[in-house]
């Protein structure tokens, strides 16, 4: 198996800044806008985008959430789950601007599931995709995100992992070959 490196800690924080910089010229004071990260990587990044974008913007109430999709997978009766993660939403999402984030977008069922989720939480007005890796031509469901860190074009044989240092002591994302 051939492992190749795709975004290393440099390019990871400025991807991560660069992200924060198009939310920023998008949603202005954030005042009708939320933060909800899809268990169990996507919240990593969540929280790294909400840091950063209270540290550029200096401001402090960016309304940040946490949303597990477990439950609301097509697959979930077929394929080995560990346990669930908590639900963290304490904030109404009703008429207000979501940006859902996770980690890679690979056939986009996750997504579909985190749309089905937040449904049954409120009605946003609307809904922003965000990813730090956009898998391109593998998509099951017509779904695209709106802020992309990378785009990496693969085949289905390979695997895309992100490393966060909150869990594998280091930032930094890799492609996997056979």
């Amino acid at each position: 198996m051939q492992k190749r490196l795709l975004l290393d800690l440099t390019h990871f924080e400025i991807t991560i800044k660069r992200l924060c910089c198009q939310l920023i010229e998008n949603h202005d004071d954030f005042s009708n806008s939320v933060i909800i990260g899809l268990q169990p990587r996507g919240v990593f990044l969540a929280h790294r985008i909400h840091k950063n974008l209270q540290e550029l913007t200096g401001i402090k109430n960016i309304a940040l959430g946490e949303l597990d999709v477990t439950f609301y997978r097509d697959d979930f009766r077929r394929r080995e789950i560990n346990a669930p993660s908590e639900t963290r939403i304490d904030f109404s999402i009703a008429d207000k601007k979501v940006i859902l984030i996770d980690d890679v977008l690979f056939t986009g069922r996750t997504i579909r599931s985190g749309m089905d989720a937040m449904l049954d939480i409120g009605r946003p007005a609307k809904v922003e995709l965000m990813v730090l890796v956009n898998r391109r031509y593998s998509r099951h469901l017509p779904i695209e995100p709106d802020y992309v860190g990378i785009q990496v074009d693969t085949i289905r044989s390979e695997k895309v992992i992100v490393e966060w240092k909150e869990t594998d002591g280091k930032d930094a994302v890799w492609l996997l070959t056979e």
